[in-house]
């Protein structure tokens, strides 16, 4: 997906914020799941939830004001409760910006412990 760099997203020299990168990892995760037919908004009606239980991010070079990044993701590894999805963020020249992954766990609401992915889920990442 393609995010556009507002002035918001960045500090005083104009360069992207570094946990702005976060905001956009959150977007990339969100449309890749979307893209394969999943709706967050669906499985909180459900009961379950995704929370971010690890981050790992290298910051390679900066990003400015009025950039267009490219957001890059897939699913890095699953188990039966949890998904680890890797990000690249690059720029219009296609210079690496930012790699990491986020590893979210799957919780349910009614209890808020860690329980298995819906079976419908796992076959869409599979």
């Amino acid at each position: 997906m393609k995010i556009r760099v507002y002035y918001e997203d960045t500090d005083c020299g104009n360069v992207v914020y570094y946990a702005n990168y976060l905001k956009y990892m959150e977007r990339g995760r969100t449309e890749f799941m979307r893209d394969k037919g999943v709706s967050f908004s669906k499985l909180h009606q459900e009961g379950f939830l995704f929370v971010v239980v690890e981050a790992n991010i290298k910051y390679k070079a900066p990003a400015y004001y009025d950039d267009v990044l490219e957001v890059s993701t897939e699913v890095e590894s699953k188990t039966p409760v949890s998904i680890t999805f890797a990000t690249t963020i690059a720029n219009e020249k296609k210079c690496l910006l930012v790699s990491g992954s986020i590893k979210v766990a799957c919780i349910h609401e009614s209890n808020r412990r860690v329980c298995k992915i819906p079976p419908a889920i796992s076959e869409r990442l599979a």
